[in-house]
Order: C-alpha cells, then structure tokens, then sequence
C-alpha cells in the first residue's frame, strides 16, 4: 500500500533536509538520545541505537495531558529493559470512567540485533508494553545510520500502537484483541501481528550542546486522542530542540502531533564511573620490608612465641595502625612462621582493599619470622573466608608494574577452616553496646494513584554485641511528616493482607517498633553457614527464622534453605498480634549462581507469606564499584483473580554504594524496589542478615571484582 501524498512529502522533506545540512560535516558518531518513552529514539518514535553498556537512565517526558516517567537500563551492549509510570490526565472528561488521571505501568525489551558499521545501520528489534494491560504496547524494527558526525537518520515499522497510523497492511496476519485480565501477563499472540506502519525521523547536532529533531510518527492516539478525547492530534510531524545541559542532564522542548507543546528532563547514570572520581581515604600504611637473617638474625627468632602478653600486645598495636581505616582486629593466633588474625571491616566497600589494609598492617607489627598472614573476615561475627597471602610476595610487590595480579596470582582464599589452636579474642571488644538517632525516610513509588509517596522522621537504632556471632539489635521511627497515609485504590484479593495493608501500617504506627530481634551466626565447616534470628523481624511480623547456606568459596554456586514460623503484627507498630490472628509456616530452597562476570541468578522455591506455593527467580547485574540492578518475578499457585492488579509479583531492584557518589569510603548502601503493584503472593518475610549476600563479597569471585584495590 502506497503512503498517502502528505505523509510522503513529510518522509521526503525530512530527507531531503538530511541530504542539504550533511554537506561539508566531518564523518563520525553522534551521542545516542532519548525519547518520550525513555529509550533511545527521537521523540515518540524508537531508533536503532543503544545507550552505552551499563547505562542507567531516569526521564520524565510531558506534552498535553500525557506524562511518562521511565527507568531504563543497558543490560548488555545489546539488551536493554524499561521500567515505565505513565500518567494521562483528563481521561474522564469525555468518556466517565473512575479515572481523573489514569494511570498505567508496563515494561520494555529491547534487543540491538545490527550492531551500526560503515554500509550497515544501527538495527533494533523492541518489545514495548509486552507484559501490561496493553495500553502501551506495540513492537517495532528501526534503523539508525549515522551520515556524519553530525547527522542521524531513523527509519522503522512499528505493530500495535506503533502501527496504529499509515499502516501498509498487515503482513504476519490480524492482531487477536488483548485479553489484558489482571494485566501483567506478556501477549505473546500479539506480537508483530496485526497493521504495521512505517516511521522516521531525524536527529542533528548542531554542536555539542545543541540538536534539533523531526520525525513522522506512526502513532494514531487511538484511545487517547480519539475514544477519550483528551488531546486533538492533528498531524504526525513532531519537532524538537534539545539541550545537553551536563553530562548527566539533557533538557527538551517539543511541538507534538500540530497541537501540543511537550518538555523532557533525561537523567544519564554511568555506574561503572564515579562522579567523585576514585574512592579517597587515607593513604596505606606503607609494606615494612624485613631486615635479612644474616644482619639481623636475632628478630627472626620465634622464641617471641612463648613470651606472656604477646598477643595482647599484638593487637593492640595492630589496631593502632589500622584505626585510621575503620578495621578492627578482633582475635588473632599463631605460631613461629603463621599468623592469623580475625578482622571486622567497617568502612571500606571493596574487601580486597581491606585485606590488602591488614595485610600492610602486618608486616609493620608482626615479628620477622612470621611469614605467612592469614586474614579471616568476620561478616556479622560469622568468618566467611580465610585469605592467605606470604609475607615475602608483599615485600616484593608493592612497587611491581601489574603487582595487583601478581599478588592475587600468589594469593589463596579458602574456607575460614577451624581456628587456629591458641586464637583468642580481644576481651575488651564484648559485649559491645552501640546506637544511633538520625533521620530516615520510606519512600513507595507508583502506586495506582500518585507516583511518588514519601515519609520522613527519625530512627532510634541500638545494637548490641553479646559475643562472636550473637547480638541483640532494634530500632523504632517517629515520623515527622509525609504522605504514605495516603491509600492506594481498595483492591481487594483472596488473599490474607500481608503486603497489601502496608498502608495502614504507614497510617497508625507512628511511633512504630521496626524490629526487635536476638540473632546467632556461625560457621558450622564443611563449607556451610548458619543463621537464626528470633523476635519482631520486620515492621508486618513476628516470629522466627533459620536458615543454612552452603558456599564453597572457589564456587560460582551455592545452595541455601530457609524456614519461618511468623504471626502479622497488629498496625499500630506496638508489640500486639490480636489484629489479624495469622500465624504461617513459610521456607525456601534457594539456588544461587555467578554464570558470568558480574551476573548473578537466584532461584527460591517454596511456601510465601500468603500461604501460596510457587518460584522467584532474581536476576543482578554487579559492578565492580558496589552497584546492583536486578529484576525479578514470583509465580505461584495464586490465580489472577485473588492475586489482583498485576497478575503475579515482579520488579526492579537499585542497590547504589554512597561510596560511588561521596567519593569516602564506606559500606552504606541505598535500596531501592520498584514494585508495579504490592499485592500479597509471592511474599516472603523481610529478615535482616540473609546469609548469602552476607558472605559472598569475600568470597573468591567477590574478592576479585575488586582485586584492583588490594594496594590501594
């Protein structure tokens, strides 16, 4: 089918337009862009492009009575996926419904099957909208071709909505009407069937801040311009001016569809670089290298060993030394040619670099004749890893080309084995007594009527250290203000209100009690941990919890069991249970996997909070600096009837190191969860100190990631 003679003048001029600007402009590659759905693309239309490897990125597009705020990330060079909040206001004005604002969630694959070469564009298949109600979704094919530095042309066929304006036919057959139900589910019979339609654009920079863009759209607005009336589109021409304010930050304004004025913020993270720079801190200790036996044979005796006080002395001074890096050594034992020593690190994100720390440390305290250090790492009082590394290879390293890799190349990281015959720990370090008052807020995103929700007051936390592995900790809140208060839309399920009635607890626990727990980890050998933790777990239950993980720590796999017995707390965030009298047996059999650099797969099977039986699985990205962006889904037994809005449970997981943006070192992180919908399956008990993440970071594979900074 021929494109009707405007829509072909409009492709034509945009071409011709191309052809004219491109004279006389160096040959390069432009910076790729976002569009209105948050991925690269002109301004409603996709383009072929990808964003960089890793990429993070935030926008918030507006024009008309439509607003979409997007989380798009790089998973791989090629794969890349969308979390997307869409907002379109007036949605009752014409058509009564329920709605004043309506308001939708929905997520995008994309996949970069052409990477861009010389003859060859940048091509792009996309899945947008293809697990949702189906207000969004549609899929396409687009092209992108750099012309010169300066210059990009687009040119693509879009299916579903995308195909929805000048459509030539539909050449894999009709599109069956979607059966969106509780939405959530993917529309597989859906996919690049029904009407396609062609759409392109143009992208030129005209300098390095500054580019203008056009494109013919082969959006109709079906529903929105045309069943609710909520804006008149009158052409499929949109125009765009944009301005890369920083690296981070780019700005548009927009004249959509011959009617609309539109304005875009884009946000660009690059995990994999700190804004700061390096990590800062103090400098090392510097390696104290050994006189030689024959000029000073009296320092490597071992008779040191037998001497009374030695390692009271020991510690203490080791501590001084390792006091300006927030590292405590907390048992120490040995012998005439061993030492090893029992560290809690405080401060630093990267393990490598604490190691390294201790280690340097050493060779300025222990006598000469001791020539291997053994470092054991203590996560929770629990050891979770025995580095050992000799005394001669940091000597001879430190000021070696490449000496990261040689060290680590002489370096062993084993299972923390039995201790040493005389370790003995500081007895001054417990029972040990520590708290904290400071501000806090609980923030929950996107729900079905405000896209941000936030409260803000203070936190009492106290934690005390009893001995190795047992402590007793809390905390309570006293909000200041906010508006979690504020209830989603009534929903209701078949199921007991595990998560759902959170906003109830937002509403009347104030002052609340968070937790109140007692805990013991240990290292029970054999490549296996153990934790149980008793008392109020979380803010909606109480109960106990138990749980072993077996790691090896040369493993990229590891296996994990967990077993809870838990009543729902009443809301009023006091100690009483009487509100719902449920009480639930909860487990799961975890699998755990690293099957590539920096990707890491869970899988838990078992027994949820509502009583409902099924499978998570949980994928993550990890970069070597600390970030984690991952997703995961639950399906259980529910059916889509008594799970509710969404079909099943699924979302998005941030995890940012503050030492990524402060530049100081320190192991606080903030997590995020973007959840579509909180509904009650799939739900599992939120207890703190799970033991996988717990111990893995010391791990060999942990421990590599970020091997670079053993010197540092």
């Amino acid at each position: 089918m021929r494109l009707p003679s405007p829509r072909r003048i409009a492709l034509f001029g945009m071409t011709s337009a191309v052809a004219v600007v491109s004279a006389g402009l160096a040959i390069g590659e432009n910076r790729p862009s976002l569009n209105f759905y948050g991925v690269s693309g002109l301004m409603d239309m996709p383009s072929g492009e990808s964003q960089a490897d890793g990429m993070l990125t935030v926008t918030s597009a507006h024009f008309g009575p439509i607003s979409r705020t997007t989380l798009s990330f790089q998973i791989t060079p090629r794969l890349g996926a969308s979390f997307r909040y869409l907002g379109v206001r007036n949605w009752d004005d014409f058509r009564p419904s329920i709605w004043d604002v309506y308001y939708d969630r929905s997520f995008d694959l994309r996949y970069q099957v052409l990477k861009e070469g010389r003859y060859v564009p940048a091509v792009t298949v996309g899945f947008q909208d293809f697990v949702g109600t189906g207000v969004l979704s549609g899929e396409y094919i687009a092209a992108t071709k750099n012309l010169n530095d300066r210059i990009k042309v687009t040119a693509g066929l879009g299916w579903g909505r995308l195909g929805s304006y000048g459509d030539i036919g539909s050449p894999f057959g009709p599109r069956p009407a979607i059966d969106a139900g509780k939405g959530g589910k993917p529309s597989f019979d859906q996919w690049f069937r029904g009407p396609a339609a062609p759409f392109a654009g143009v992208e030129w920079a005209v300098n390095d801040r500054w580019s203008i863009k056009a494109e013919y759209s082969s959006d109709d607005y079906t529903n929105e311009a045309g069943v609710r009336r909520t804006f008149e589109r009158k052409s499929p021409l949109n125009f765009g001016i944009e301005y890369q304010a920083y690296d981070s930050l780019r700005l548009g304004a927009y004249y959509m569809y011959g009617s609309e004025l539109g304005v875009s913020l884009q946000f660009v993270m690059n995990p994999k670089q700190r804004p700061m720079g390096g990590v800062g801190g103090p400098a090392p200790t510097p390696v104290k290298v050994r006189p030689s036996p024959t000029s000073d044979p009296d320092a490597w005796s071992p008779e040191w060993v037998a001497q009374e006080g030695a390692r009271e002395q020991l510690i203490q001074n080791l501590n001084k030394w390792l006091e300006k890096d927030g590292i405590v050594v907390e048992a120490m034992g040995y012998d005439g040619r061993t030492a090893q020593v029992r560290i809690r690190n405080t401060r630093y994100d990267a393990e490598a670099q604490a190691i390294g720390r201790v280690a340097r440390a050493m060779t300025a305290v222990m006598p000469a004749s001791i020539e291997n250090f053994e470092v054991v790492p203590l996560v929770r009082g629990m050891p979770a890893s025995k580095v050992t590394v000799r005394r001669t290879d940091i000597e001879a390293l430190e000021f070696t080309p490449g000496a990261a890799d040689a060290m680590r190349a002489r370096t062993t990281v084993s299972n923390p084995g039995a201790p040493m015959a005389n370790l003995a720990y500081d007895p001054e370090l417990y029972p040990k007594l520590s708290w904290s008052l400071g501000p806090y807020n609980r923030i929950r995103l996107f729900d079905q009527r405000d896209p941000f929700k936030m409260d803000v007051g203070l936190r009492f936390a106290a934690r005390y250290e009893i001995a190795p592995g047992l402590v007793l900790a809390g905390s309570a809140t006293k909000k200041i203000a906010g508006n979690l208060d504020e209830p989603p839309p009534d929903i209701p399920t078949g199921l007991q209100p595990v998560r759902s009635d959170v906003d109830v607890y937002d509403a009347k626990a104030d002052p609340a009690l968070e937790s109140l727990t007692v805990a013991k980890y240990g290292y029970l050998g054999n490549d296996v941990y153990a934790r149980v933790t008793a008392g109020y777990l979380e803010r909606m239950f109480a109960g106990v919890s138990g749980e072993l993980l077996w790691k090896p720590v040369d493993s990229k796999f590891a296996l994990g069991a967990e077993v809870n017995y838990v009543a729902q707390r009443d809301t009023d965030g006091g100690l009483g249970f009487g509100e719902y009298d449920y009480k639930v047996a909860t487990g799961h059999i975890s699998a755990y996997y690293n099957f590539a650099p920096g990707f890491h797969a869970q899988v838990d099977v078992g027994r949820y909070l509502a009583g409902d039986i099924g499978a998570t699985l949980a994928i993550d990205r990890e970069f070597s600096n600390g970030w984690r962006v991952g997703a995961f889904a639950t399906k259980t037994n529910v059916s889509e009837a008594d799970f509710g809005s969404g079909s099943f449970d699924k979302g998005i997981k941030l995890e940012i190191p503050f030492a990524w943006g402060t530049g100081q070192p320190t192991r606080k992180k903030a997590t995020t969860i973007i959840r579509p919908f909180g509904r009650d399956g799939g739900q599992k008990v939120e207890v703190d100190g799970r033991l996988y993440d717990s111990v893995r970071d010391y791990h060999a594979s942990g421990l590599d990631d970020q091997w670079g900074r053993f010197w540092k």
